[in-house]
Order: structure tokens, then sequence, then C-alpha cells
């Protein structure tokens, strides 16, 4: 099949960017969207063009690296679904492809369609993390934990960390992914204990480097792990709960 490509190019953060078009003859519907990529790089190398730069890693659905704006839509046309598993074959009568790095002023361009996503570390690193007492290793089932909260805790783990949450959202909120995070530890044993100084650590960051909730829930529809929107009334619940108590918990 024929396929048209119109990606961004930008060869670094200062530089302007701009669009090129290139058309690949070779498609296939069995195609990903990174399978796509390879197969146009391939052809810019054989001519002496400089490739298209992206991220990849696992092309699993699994590590979030992937994120990129097709079509205008976070990952692609697929809800819910990452970049590395959207196929040619989901894309019905599309012949055309707009391929653009994750678009918020979190995540500045650092070559064509890699942006920088460090933002999001620094909201784990403000509080996504547990600091327990150094000794023995206790026995795994020392601390119980009822069967539906530790499933609720992993759906809120699933989080990727890929950013298509922040770049759906028209003001770049990372509620979505905050949210996760905090509700995820929260339902544990072993970090409850922090509760309190981690809504507040990573509220803050969050504050500081993302935009407000849209309330519109856009990020829900493109998170390749289905996070639900109850995790963005979690960042609210678990902040207030930290402001009413007045110490860490």
């Amino acid at each position: 099949m024929k396929l048209t490509i119109k990606t961004w190019r930008q060869e670094n953060a200062d530089a302007a960017g701009h669009f090129e078009t290139y058309t690949l003859d070779d498609a296939t519907p069995e195609m990903s969207l990174l399978d796509v990529l390879d197969r146009l790089n391939d052809h810019l190398v054989a001519r002496g063009e400089e490739p298209v730069a992206f991220d990849s890693d696992c092309r699993e659905g699994v590590c979030g690296s992937c994120g990129m704006m097709v079509n205008d839509r976070p990952h692609g046309p697929t809800p819910n679904t990452p970049s590395c598993r959207q196929h040619l074959r989901h894309f019905g009568a599309i012949t055309e492809l707009k391929l653009e790095p994750l678009r918020a002023k979190s995540f500045p361009v650092v070559r064509d369609l890699v942006v920088d996503r460090s933002a999001l570390d620094r909201v784990i690193e403000a509080g996504g993390h547990v600091a327990v007492n150094a000794g023995q290793a206790t026995d795994a089932d020392a601390q119980l934990v009822p069967h539906d909260t530790s499933e609720a805790a992993l759906d809120y783990a699933a989080c990727i960390g890929c950013g298509a949450c922040v770049a759906a959202c028209p003001n770049g909120a990372a509620h979505l992914f905050a949210g996760a995070k905090l509700l995820h530890l929260a339902a544990l044993t072993q970090s409850k204990q922090e509760r309190g100084r981690r809504a507040k650590a990573i509220t803050g960051q969050m504050e500081h480097d993302f935009g407000p909730c849209s309330t519109y829930g856009e990020c829900a529809t493109v998170c390749p792990a289905g996070i639900p929107l109850d995790a963005i009334a979690g960042v609210n619940r678990e902040a207030m709960r930290f402001g009413f108590r007045r110490k860490p918990n």
C-alpha cells in the first residue's frame, strides 16, 4: 500500500522545526507505526539522507517510550493503545499520516519526534517512592493486603509514563499520571506511613511543571494503561487529606 507521511523534522531543541513529506510505497497493513518509521528510515539512509529520530524500546506496549502525535492525536486513532501497537490495518481508509512529537510545554523537543519527558521523572522523584526500615526481609504474608485492594493498586501501577495524557490535555495537565502514582501507593500498607508527605511533594511538583486539569477527560481516552478518571479525583483527595491532617501519616 502507498502511504504519505508528513513528519516533523527538527535538528535540535534550539532549531526551528518544520514538516517534511515522504512517500512510502511498500507499506503493509501488518506494520505498526514504528515499523513504518523503520522502513522510512531505511529508505532515507539508502539515499544518504538523515533518518527521522524517534523513541522506542520494548515495542510491546509496556515501556511508554514511543509516544508521538499521530494525525493530531497522542499515539494514534485506536483508543488506549500506544504507538508501537497501532497497526495500519486499524487505520481504515487513512493513507496519510501526520507525525509530530508529543505537544506539551512541559515536553521540549530534543530532535524530530523525540521529546524530553523528564518533568514526569521529577514527579516520581518528588514522592513516588517508599521508605522502609532496613533490616532482615519480612515474610511476604507478614502484612496482609485484601485482594480487591491489591488489584486496585496494580491497576493504578499499570501507568507506563508515556506522557499521552499530558499531550491530550488542552492545559498540559498531568493529573492522571500523578493520581495513578498517589492512589497506587496510598492503597498499600507498606507505603501509608508517608502518605501525607507524598501527596504534598507530588502535587507540588506537578503544579510546578504542568498545567491545571481541563476536566474534559481527554487523558483517559488515550491512556494505553486504561487508567480511570477517578485517578484525577485522587489527586485532590490526597492533597486535601494532607491539608486537613496537617501532619504526615
